[in-house]
């Protein structure tokens, strides 16, 4: 493929390089997957349990929900995932899955607090006047309805925590940025392998975005 020796510019981005760098970067994939995977699913089980303890009447589940978003929403995720990997000493991997999870929860509460708000009140009313119990009109009349509000911003958080796994690396976990970050020590070439993994990253962020418009048309609402 020589040329790929065309599409090179000297001193910033050798096309060689970075074509043959593609397969090793995409090792970390599965990790990168994994990360993105369980820690959105967790998040979006806390952050449901946040939103109903947000619109609680009482007080004692309300204010400390506040006060755990707010907190989570202004601390940076890397100083989250260093406490609990360098300050309680938690293994790379589970400390990489609770720091993502627990900002992330944040965020994802903040989505489904203003969608359930934006459910008419008379869905509220009308399942209370047929007999449902608070937990069944929250079952199976707002959380469908919140939940196809809230998918584009989802989409977002989901995009945000993708790219974002890749602070993993800082801890050495083994996905896709830091194969990039090996591949580049071992060729001395930090430029041309961090313009690639910013277009890989892109590509899967693309794809991604795709899969949300097409969850969005099949669930769109009338």
């Amino acid at each position: 493929m020589s040329f790929l020796h065309y599409l090179s510019i000297p001193n910033y981005f050798d096309a060689p390089l970075a074509f043959s760098s593609i397969p090793s970067i995409l090792l970390g994939f599965p990790m990168s997957l994994f990360l993105t995977a369980i820690s959105f699913f967790l998040a979006n089980v806390i952050g449901l349990f946040l939103t109903l303890a947000q619109l609680s009447n009482k007080k004692v589940f309300r204010w400390p929900a506040k006060a755990y978003i707010s907190f989570m929403r202004g601390v940076p995720m890397l100083v989250v995932l260093f406490i609990i990997y360098f300050g309680f000493g938690a293994e790379a991997l589970p400390a990489a899955i609770i720091s993502f999870t627990i900002i992330c929860s944040a965020f994802v509460s903040e989505v489904f607090r203003s969608s359930f708000s934006a459910v008419d009140i008379g869905q509220w009313e009308g399942g209370f006047s047929v007999g449902m119990s608070y937990r069944q009109v929250v079952r199976h009349l707002i959380f469908p309805q919140a939940f196809r509000i809230a998918i584009p911003a989802l989409g977002n958080i989901l995009l945000d925590m993708f790219k974002g796994t890749s602070l993993a690396a800082m801890i050495t976990v083994g996905e896709m940025f830091m194969q990039a970050k090996i591949i580049a020590g071992a060729n001395q070439d930090y430029m041309t392998i961090y313009i690639t993994i910013a277009f890989i990253y892109w590509f899967f962020c693309w794809m991604m975005t795709i899969a949300q418009t097409a969850l969005e048309n099949k669930l769109k609402l009338d």
